[in-house]
């Protein structure tokens, strides 16, 4: 199994995340993409490459995004493994994570799989589990009616695997043979909605998309994304405004495509002023 890291401003995060991914059973080969830190989080990472040779780092002169940093990953580690691990700076797995999710896998064909995400207090995140965007009742919201749905859905504990429509990119595990399949990651996201752009294109090639709803892995959500919340949102809400032109705009009336590009625009500000009222008070 290869592993892809991508990192920005990881440095409170990314040694504890290495040295468990090297302690971790399974994991034949780590490749982590650095796109563009100034903070130690390149001298954390070139310390773990010299311990152990199956890290291996990119360091990009500049941040060409998320979605192109994974893909350069999985690149990187082209031939190491049949299965491909993207594990976010943040993501702190346990020895046998990676191996019991691949069990989990085995034999199921194509699948794109997910883990059970919990912060600090053993709080549950929801993005573990979520919908596609419903852009219908976000333009209804905009115009006064019923609020949109969240994207996250119940959890079902009943089910070890529960399918969903999508999972969260902090932890994804799929064969290399989808992955390459798909054509990887969208690379025209910067940052946000690429994973969901990822499971929807995973899911209408014929793959399972699925959560294990008892393999826990603690997530420490949003530690680069603080630091920058203008950029982070207005990247989240263009991913959005991406992702209803390739999947839903080809079947809308233009008038409404109009209306879906207004209420995503028009949140964008209020999105904008709470994150920044979350870091103050972080």
């Amino acid at each position: 199994m290869a592993v892809v890291v991508v990192t920005y401003r990881s440095a409170e995060t990314i040694d504890d995340c290495l040295q468990r991914l090297r302690a971790a059973d399974g994991v034949d080969a780590i490749r982590v993409v650095d796109n563009q830190s100034d903070d130690d989080t390149l001298e954390i990472v070139q310390r773990h490459a010299m311990a152990d040779a199956r890290v291996r780092f990119i360091a990009n002169p500049d941040n060409p995004g998320f979605a192109v940093a994974c893909n350069q990953g999985a690149r990187d580690a082209d031939g190491d493994a049949a299965w491909l691990a993207f594990v976010n700076p943040d993501c702190l797995v346990e020895r046998d994570t990676l191996v019991q999710l691949r069990a989990l896998a085995a034999g199921r064909g194509d699948i794109l799989l997910g883990a059970d995400l919990v912060d600090d207090h053993g709080l549950r995140d929801g993005a573990a589990r979520r919908r596609d965007p419903d852009f219908s009742a976000m333009l209804a919201g905009a115009l006064g009616g019923t609020p949109a749905a969240k994207l996250e859905l119940p959890i079902d504990d009943a089910q070890a695997l529960q399918p969903v429509e999508a999972i969260s990119g902090a932890l994804m595990l799929m064969p290399r043979a989808l992955f390459t399949r798909i054509g990887g990651f969208d690379e025209g996201y910067r940052l946000h909605a690429e994973d969901l752009d990822l499971c929807r294109r995973a899911r209408e090639a014929g793959a399972m998309i699925a959560v294990a709803n008892h393999i826990r892995v603690l997530h420490v959500r949003g530690v680069s994304s603080r630091s920058r919340p203008l950029f982070v949102e207005w990247h989240k809400h263009r991913g959005l405004w991406r992702y209803y032109r390739k999947f839903e705009a080809p079947r809308r009336r233009a008038g409404v495509s109009l209306g879906v590009f207004v209420a995503i625009w028009l949140r964008f500000p209020l999105a904008y002023l709470r994150a920044r009222f979350r870091r103050r008070q972080g």
